[in-house]
């Protein structure tokens, strides 16, 4: 007997079999990527960016085409370490394709030279650099982007959490990578994000040296109905089913965002037996069993904020929706100490994501978070 795969898969790249909708995103970024055009793609988090890029550079016209290189760069603090994530993804993806491309590597990485390591096995240098093995970081970003050049295959390079360079000490970094990237000829990039106002800021604003060098692309959730076909579908294939109002109670309690959608369709999937149908019943006891498996990472979430930040935090939670935080009707109604200690409040949820802003609205930036502070 063969293994089942849940259809619904939450980890991972997923086959096109198990890939819901994306349609239109997933033509523009392949059309934008394959016409040599830079795209920033944005969404709120968890809402598929990941997913997508990996489905897309799945297809036949980006794999056999292309090499693709992604470089994750949220857990990053400084320039050095944001070289030391892009040069590690660099080596892994395009060098030790062949022995060619890992010698080359080596050849331009001059100014890591004395930190390779090499395997008498294989005959090849292997990429044993430190973090304090670059000390010249400027110079080792043109030597990984003169290899790149160097290439005979064109390169598409992912760099996702992009607007985590804004909060790297070094006062420069944009200006350095925009000035390296203008003049790449044989790669192009997605810059990927998930702080929206961050992201529009960089490439939107005249004043930042980003400004309109990639074309934007935004991740919205899933049309509620085509999201249920689906999930309907791969319930039905099974001999199971869903009703519609189950699956609208998951979809309008998590906001829509997909990777816990997926997940509560998952658990879903499993606990519907063959020949019957997963009821609102069913999905309220998960979604509860959910909340409390994250109940530690939640709790350690609000460990690292101030008792005025909670506040305020509480205070958003309470509302849904907050215009004007620094409003006297806002501090008094919630007992806030005051509109300026209210605003660096705000400006430091902002920075730990756990409020978002759009046209002046805060709210809870995750549902999950949501719902926890609902049942507290």
């Amino acid at each position: 007997m063969g293994v089942v795969i849940n259809p619904f898969i939450v980890s991972g790249r997923i086959p096109e079999d198990y890939f819901c909708d994306r349609v239109e995103e997933s033509a523009q970024l392949e059309k934008s990527l394959t016409n040599q055009l830079n795209v920033v793609l944005t969404s709120s988090r968890r809402m598929g960016k990941t997913s997508l890029v990996d489905f897309v550079f799945n297809k036949p016209a980006i794999s056999d085409e292309y090499i693709t290189i992604f470089v994750d760069i949220l857990q990053t603090t400084t320039f050095r370490e944001f070289i030391f994530s892009l040069g590690t993804a660099v080596f892994d993806a395009v060098a030790s394709r062949s022995e060619k491309w890992r010698k080359q590597f080596v050849t331009f990485m001059k100014s890591l030279s004395g930190s390779f390591g090499y395997d008498p096995i294989q005959n090849t240098p292997t990429f044993d650099v430190r973090l304090g093995d670059i000390q010249l970081p400027e110079y080792t970003l043109r030597e990984i982007f003169q290899y790149l050049e160097s290439v005979d295959k064109r390169c598409l390079v992912v760099i996702d959490e992009f607007q985590q360079i804004t909060r790297y000490p070094e006062k420069n970094v944009e200006e350095i990578l925009r000035t390296h990237i203008q003049k790449l000829s044989n790669a192009n990039f997605v810059f990927s994000g998930s702080r929206r106002r961050l992201m529009e800021e960089m490439f939107f604003s005249a004043k930042r040296p980003f400004y309109q060098s990639a074309k934007p692309l935004r991740l919205e959730a899933i049309n509620q109905d085509v999201y249920f076909d689906f999930a309907q579908s791969h319930f039905q294939q099974a001999g199971k089913d869903i009703s519609k109002e189950a699956f609208t109670y998951v979809y309008e309690t998590f906001w829509g965002v997909t990777l816990y959608v997926q997940r509560l369709m998952k658990d879903a999937y499993i606990d519907t037996l063959p020949g019957t149908t997963c009821d609102i019943d069913m999905v309220k006891r998960l979604t509860d069993n959910y909340i409390r498996e994250n109940d530690s990472h939640l709790r350690e979430q609000l460990s690292f904020v101030t008792e005025a930040q909670k506040e305020l935090l509480y205070a958003i939670h309470a509302e849904g929706q907050v215009q004007s935080i620094t409003s006297s009707a806002f501090n008094r109604k919630h007992r806030l100490r005051s509109p300026s200690s209210t605003q660096s409040a705000a400006l430091k949820l902002l920075e730990y994501d756990l409020i978002t802003r759009k046209e002046k609205t805060y709210s809870l930036s995750d549902p999950l978070m949501d719902l926890w502070l609902s049942r507290r």
